[in-house]
């Protein structure tokens, strides 16, 4: 029996993903080439990983435990309890038989000790049976349950206890109520992403099984509109997916058909454009793609060698930027309205799919060192970049080197994002920390270092200079794998909050249009809401499985 090393690949991508390193998984797969491998993901249960590991110990742990004949001596326990996890990986078997024995002989004489011992406390109670029984009595009444976790509580335990706090804590005037809330279902593997038109009641998701959706909310009945990437979506097209792909046509076992061997087109990321007409989709093939709100695929960009993470239109609309895994930063000319408007005129003249791609491209950025995990617009013309390379670019269109550079992260760079006046630019790291820049200065105006673990994401609430709502004071919210969420304040840089009902990492947080409000959601699978000017918890719904995007339509 043996493993491939493709076999090890898959399965180290796995548990990447289902731990929720989104970004390593990307990653990993990417440079070892788990797309290409003919691994059927669907027969890989769930920490498989972790299986194969755990089972690879107990062997170890029996092989060292067997006599030379091959039998179990009669001292050894049914458990296997007298090694422990670092001994397995770091000694041999002839090691491990040694720890064994000695391990064996002072149980033996600790067995014997307690013996006497028990022998002597036998001999010394007669006559104390009666008021020893009282108060044995008295004290289990008093800490029932508690002598099952003399030793502390196994990190299972931990768990359970935390799971069912969180359960007795949540009211259930707190609860969201089934009926208040809508499921759509549709996508047969993960949703990575999810966001509102910001005019119409239309939501996008994008998801592991190479598509992104178009949701009707208000009419929930209605089919979504799947926009299906696949290598046919090369140059510009203007078939409409709905009719293509419409479950109720039978044809939606295709599309899920076509994921499972579709690794590389996974929709990582997604963007509206400012007035609602146009959708962008990056993915795992490196090809950024353009719809409008029928379904339709507008136009197919191709300039990436990698992954591409993050995508957004600038407030104009007239420009895309993405960020990839090969380290670059393309912004896009798309010109989305005039090529939807010049179909049928340009029906008859050679598809672009035949011109130089190029033609797309108004400039690309080759400033990293690593991959490029999250890029923001500042303005129409300028924007900024951040890496695995900790490092934090401030780039303008018509310059080829940085305007600005930060580089006061010491690890990874996880998000970036400008507040509405484009005074301050906010970023968050895997060395735990948050910070906030100006123009001015290369050093960060706040460093918030409150958070024990990596932080995921941050986010600007919709309020102060440059915003809907400016007589509101402008806060930052950071979200961290700490199971926290901090609400910071930017007169003095301090912290307003600290929401901690979540147990698990936090992915995603998001502020209402009005800026009163707080959603973030955990891969504790719990949906919470927020007061922002008190910090109290106000509703929370339960999901089906971890949570990795929330976002509010423009009612909020």
């Amino acid at each position: 029996m043996s493993i491939t090393s493709d076999e090890v690949n898959y399965l180290v991508f796995r548990y990447l993903q289902e731990s929720g390193f989104q970004h390593s998984a990307f990653t990993f797969g990417y440079e070892s080439l788990v797309h290409k491998s003919e691994i059927n993901g669907n027969d890989v249960p769930p920490g498989a990983l972790i299986s194969f590991i755990q089972k690879g110990l107990q062997y170890l742990e029996v092989e060292a435990n067997l006599n030379a004949d091959g039998s179990l001596d009669e001292n050894t326990p049914s458990d296997f309890t007298l090694l422990q996890p670092e001994e397995l990986l770091t000694k041999d078997v002839h090691e491990l038989r040694k720890t064994i024995q000695k391990k064996k002989e002072q149980r033996s004489k600790q067995e014997k000790l307690k013996q006497k011992q028990k022998e002597g406390q036998m001999n010394g109670s007669k006559g104390k049976k009666s008021k020893q029984t009282s108060q044995n009595n008295n004290s289990n009444n008093n800490n029932s349950g508690s002598s099952d976790r003399a030793g502390g509580p196994t990190p299972m335990d931990e768990d359970k206890v935390a799971e069912d706090k969180v359960k007795d804590e949540t009211k259930d005037e707190l609860r969201i109520p089934s009926e208040d809330v809508t499921t759509l279902r549709g996508h047969s593997s993960e949703v990575f992403i999810i966001q509102w038109n910001p005019q119409t009641s239309l939501l996008a998701s994008g998801s592991g099984d190479s598509t992104a959706r178009i949701w009707n909310v208000h009419q929930a009945s209605e089919d979504p509109m799947c926009l299906v990437h696949d290598n046919l979506s090369n140059g510009d097209s203007t078939s409409d997916m709905r009719s293509a792909h419409n479950p109720a046509n039978g044809s939606d076992a295709s599309v899920a058909g076509n994921a499972g061997g579709s690794k590389s087109r996974d929709v990582t990321t997604l963007d509206w454009s400012s007035d609602g007409k146009y959708l962008a989709t990056g993915s795992y093939d490196g090809q950024a793609r353009v719809w409008d709100t029928n379904g339709k695929l507008l136009k197919t960009l191709n300039g990436h060698r990698g992954p591409i993470f993050s995508l957004k239109w600038n407030k104009q609309g007239n420009l895309l930027l993405s960020g990839s895994v090969d380290k670059t930063a393309i912004v896009w000319d798309v010109n989305a309205g005039r090529a939807a408007g010049a179909n049928a005129a340009a029906a008859a003249q050679p598809s672009p799919a035949s011109q130089n791609v190029s033609n797309n491209i108004l400039q690309q950025y080759s400033l990293h060192a690593a991959p490029t995990l999250d890029v923001d617009w500042r303005t129409n013309d300028s924007f900024a970049t951040c890496s695995t390379d900790t490092m934090i670019y401030v780039c303008k269109l018509g310059e080829t080197l940085p305007v600005k550079t930060f580089s006061a992260h010491k690890d990874e760079v996880n998000a970036i994002n400008w507040d509405a006046s484009g005074a301050y630019l906010a970023s968050c790291s895997d060395d735990c920390t948050a910070k906030v820049w100006t123009l001015s200065d290369d050093k960060p105006l706040y460093n918030f270092t409150d958070h024990t673990r990596e932080i995921y994401t941050i986010k600007w609430s919709p309020t102060g200079k440059g915003s809907a709502n400016p007589n509101k004071p402008l806060l930052l919210a950071s979200a961290s794998f700490d199971a926290t969420i901090r609400l910071w304040e930017m007169e003095h840089g301090k912290c307003l909050y600290a929401l901690s009902k979540h147990i698990d990492p936090v992915y995603s947080v998001a502020f209402s249009p009005c800026g009163d409000y707080l959603a973030t959601g955990s891969f504790d699978r719990h949906l919470h809401i927020w007061s922002v000017k008190t910090g109290k918890h106000l509703k929370t719904f339960k999901g089906e499985g971890g949570i990795f995007e929330v976002c509010w339509n423009k009612e909020g």
